[in-house]
This record gives C-alpha cells, structure tokens and sequence, in this order.
C-alpha cells in the first residue's frame, strides 16, 4: 500500500526535518490559540455551555493517529468497549425494573438497550472502512461511517419524538409511581453509563478524525440525560409535585430536538465535503514551508470517514522532472507529518516559468 510506503519515507527524513518539524510545532500552538476566536459557535451563557457540552467542536487534533489501521482500531475498541458499559447498565436498569415494576423506567431501559445498539451500524462502518478501494468504490468504503452517523442522527431525533410523546401521555393519564428510591437509584446507573461512554467516544472520535463517533458519542450523552429525567421525575414525587416528571420529560425531548440540530450539521458537513479552515491553512502552510515550492494552488482536502485525502497543484522553480518530482514529493512529507491523518495525497508540480 503506498500509505505504507509514504511512512516509511516519512521516518528516513524525520531526521533533516527535526529542525523544521520543531518550528512547525510550535506554529501549531499559535495557530490553536488564534484558532478560538474565529469560532462562530455561541460561547458563554446557558446556551454556549450547552452547545460545547452537546456538540464538541472536532479539533483536527495535532495528535491525530496517522497510521489509518491504528485510528480504525482505536474507533472500533471505543465502540465495543461502550457497548458492553452500556448493556452492562441496561441489565442493572433492568434488574431494578423487576423490583419495581416501573413502566418509565421500563420505557428508559429498552430506549438505553436500542440506543446502545446503535454502536452497530457504525462498527460494521469503521470495519467496512478498512476495505481496499475496488473499481467500483474507487476511493474506499470510508463513506460508510458518516452514512451511519446519519443513521444515528434518525435515531436520536425518534428516541427525542418518543420521549415527548410518553410526557404529553402521562400529563393525560398521570401513572403512579411506586419505590421512587430505586427509580432514582436506576435513573442514576442510566446517567453515569452514559456519560462515561459518551466521553469516551466524543474523545476518541475527535482524536481519530471521526464525526460520525463524536455523535455517538453525544447520542450517549442525551441518553445519560434522559435518565437523569427519570430520576428528577422521581425526585418530584418524592417532594410531592407528581407533574414534575411529565413536564421534565417535555423539556428533555424539546432540548433533544435543539442539540440534535449540531449534529446534523457536524455530519451534514462531512458529507458535503467541508473541513475546518484551519485544517486547510495547516496544510497550505505545510506545502508553502516544504523546499522548493514557490507557490501552492488548488488545493483541496476532503473527509472520507475519518482519514483525508486530496490533491494540490505546487509550482517550483526548475523544469527538470526529476527535481520538480523531488520537490513534490518532499513536499508530500512534509504534508504527512503536519497532518496525521492524511492518506492519499497528490501533488502536481507545476513550472512558473511558461
């Protein structure tokens, strides 16, 4: 696989390069801080920690796995490592329901076991995604991952759906609710299940490159907030204000709805095509730094699942060929080792002198 190959180039040079490598470094660290200023993401107040909470903004990160069967393997090991927390939360929800016999905590039990399944489609995904590229799927079976980040996205807006029609039945036919401390107890397993799978996924995801992982990840995250509803609903009982959990349950189903809209368009984009400008300016800046480049023209980056892949146009200095495919190719490296997660790439060198 020529992705082999390149690394290998990658690891021969890494000595001439450390001087450069460490100047490119520390252009990373400023470009992060200035970074944070052009976000059009709504920062502070209610709604700008929600919006960081619900929809974690996918840093390109520097530390980004290069080798595209170690992010494929990191992305799986995240998926089935919280799929059996969350089956694992699923049976202790489940064994509570038998003692109490709870028909809302029933109703968070099987919504907890068929979110977790949704950890499925996007395995199958990730496992796809390591398939060859053929002459039919000519770049790869990548795609697959953010064609089941829209499954998942379908999923949270039912289960958002379903949650507010439950509320709206129990604020017409109010339920008594019996042993509210297990109810908490359960809503509490829900929530803490949630959560953690849900960082965990949001931080591998962002470290591999993923979408379609981070919205699982906040998919997990909503769950953990739907069992905390359960336990709030019980809390309202406990304090006699029965309506409490109708009318949290509302709010939880309306907020789904809202946050689910960053997410359609974290997914949305990557199937348009978009990257974050800034993962454009790195790689410019790459190709501009790389010996021998003159200029860097058309240059284009798109997602395939989580690794990237592209074409530039350099015009360098010589009409020699074989210089010119040299500079190409250093300027490949030094591609490479500013952005991991870069597969293919092309360079067309081009001469200014016409």
């Amino acid at each position: 696989m020529s992705n082999h190959t390149h690394q290998h180039h990658s690891y021969e040079h890494e000595h001439e390069h450390e001087h450069e490598h460490e100047h490119e470094h520390e252009h990373e660290h400023e470009h992060e801080h200035d970074h944070d200023h052009d976000h059009s993401h709504p920062h502070g107040g209610v709604k700008g920690f929600l919006y960081d909470l619900f929809v974690p903004h996918t840093h390109d990160a520097a530390d980004s796995i290069d080798d595209a069967m170690e992010a494929s393997t990191a992305g799986v090991r995240a998926l089935k490592i919280s799929l059996f927390i969350l089956l694992g939360t699923t049976v202790l929800q489940a064994v509570i329901v038998a003692f109490t016999g709870s028909i809302a905590l029933l109703a968070d039990t099987i919504h907890n076991f068929a979110d977790a399944l949704t950890a499925v489609p996007l395995w199958i995904a990730f496992v796809l995604g390591r398939r060859v590229a053929n002459k039919r799927y000519t770049y790869g079976y990548g795609r697959a991952e953010d064609l089941a980040g829209m499954f998942i996205v379908f999923v949270v807006a039912l289960s958002a759906v379903v949650a507010g029609w439950q509320a709206i039945d129990r604020f017409i036919h109010p339920r008594p609710v019996e042993n509210p401390w297990l109810l908490v107890a359960a809503g509490v397993i829900g929530f803490a299940g949630n959560e953690i799978v849900a960082i965990y996924r949001i931080r591998v995801g962002q470290k591999i490159g993923s979408a379609a992982l981070v919205a699982d990840g906040v998919h997990a995250r909503l769950d953990g907030f739907t069992s905390l509803s359960v336990v709030l609903g019980a809390v309202g009982v406990l304090l006699g204000f029965p309506l409490a959990d109708p009318i949290i349950g509302l709010l939880i189903a309306i907020s789904i709805l809202m946050l689910l809209w960053g997410t359609v368009k974290s997914i949305g984009a990557r199937l348009m095509d978009a990257i974050d400008p800034d993962l454009y300016s790195r790689a410019e800046h790459a190709l501009e730094h790389a010996d021998g480049v003159q200029a860097v023209r058309d240059l284009r980056l798109r997602w395939i699942g989580h690794r990237l892949t592209g074409s530039a146009t350099i015009e360098v200095d010589t009409t020699d060929l074989n210089a010119a495919s040299h500079v190409a190719e250093h300027a490949s490296e030094h591609l490479h080792e500013a952005i991991g997660n870069v597969d293919a790439f092309t360079i067309t060198p081009t001469s200014h002198h016409h």
